[in-house]
């Protein structure tokens, strides 16, 4: 029985595993507004998850005026032009009028507010939208470029690359652990990692960008062997903080999206808290 249950929920991890792979790369692959449904879709179910951890820990987050708020900074971020649509938001062209209007909105709902505690549901609204939404709108900037005449274009070779690292690191961490791990990480929060598997996972993930900087070359050559450093720290740490979250609210993942794998969040972690480390990388480098 015990043998029967284990191939069952790996047949079940398995396949909804390979959904989720089919549809993430399915997306990404086809063309920008695919993959922008998608992100757009994944952001919001993350939102909710995050929102229903935090009536876990005991608040009351302000949910209309985050989705509402999640939306609109989500819109931000998408490219218009490359629909065929063109509209003036020079208005939003600055970053700060965004973030400012946000927190505005979101403080003037807790002030009519009849609940007990409205900053911390204030605090933990807001949370949401800076913890899930704003990384997966920021994807926006790694995978759309203007060229030297201003033509938008689509390019998904960084984010493919990302997402392979953390791939990388995760399957190699689990390896190590299994095979050598002895230490405990932060056992109170994940009591699986060790710093075994985890040295293993960044060392392994750190030879692989050398494979990917081959097939996605970039004009900076440093950059790849730069990511496969930071990624899969960066990734381990999303990781982490993910894991706290459920650990303080006492459930074991974030939701059910996905049979044996959890939620959004759950599969999310690790490139939601990669994704802004990137975005300014990119930026410093002007890639």
């Amino acid at each position: 029985l015990f043998m029967a249950l284990n191939t069952k929920t790996l047949i079940t991890r398995s396949l909804s595993g390979l959904v989720f792979v089919v549809i993430l790369l399915g997306c990404i692959f086809w063309n920008y507004l695919s993959f922008t449904l998608l992100f757009f879709v994944l952001s919001l179910m993350g939102l909710s998850e995050f929102y229903k951890i935090s009536v876990q820990l005991g608040t009351k987050p302000y949910k209309t005026i985050g989705y509402l708020s999640s939306i609109f900074l989500y819109i931000f971020f998408v490219k218009i032009s490359l629909f065929g649509i063109k509209i003036d938001t020079e208005i939003f062209a600055d970053f700060k009028s965004v973030l400012f209007l946000i927190p505005l909105s979101v403080f003037s709902v807790a002030l009519f507010s009849k609940e007990v505690k409205p900053i911390q549901n204030s605090i933990f609204t807001l949370a949401g939208i800076l913890y899930v939404t704003l990384p997966f709108a920021l994807i926006h900037e790694i995978v759309v470029k203007v060229d030297d005449v201003g033509l938008t274009q689509y390019n998904y070779e960084i984010l493919l690359g990302v997402i392979f690292l953390i791939w990388s690191n995760d399957t190699f961490a689990y390896l190590g652990g299994s095979l050598f791990g002895k230490k405990k990480m932060i056992e109170r929060i994940s009591p699986g990692k060790t710093w075994e598997g985890t040295l293993f996972g960044i060392a392994v993930t750190f030879m692989i960008s050398f494979v990917v900087k081959s097939y996605f070359k970039q004009e900076f050559t440093i950059f790849w062997p730069l990511m496969g450093l930071l990624v899969p720290v960066l990734a381990t740490l999303g990781d982490l903080i993910e894991s706290m979250l459920k650990r303080q609210a006492n459930i074991k993942d974030s939701g059910n999206i996905m049979p044996g794998h959890g939620g959004v969040l759950d599969r999310f972690d690790s490139l939601i808290f990669v994704v802004p480390f990137v975005y300014v990388i990119i930026k410093l480098l002007q890639i």
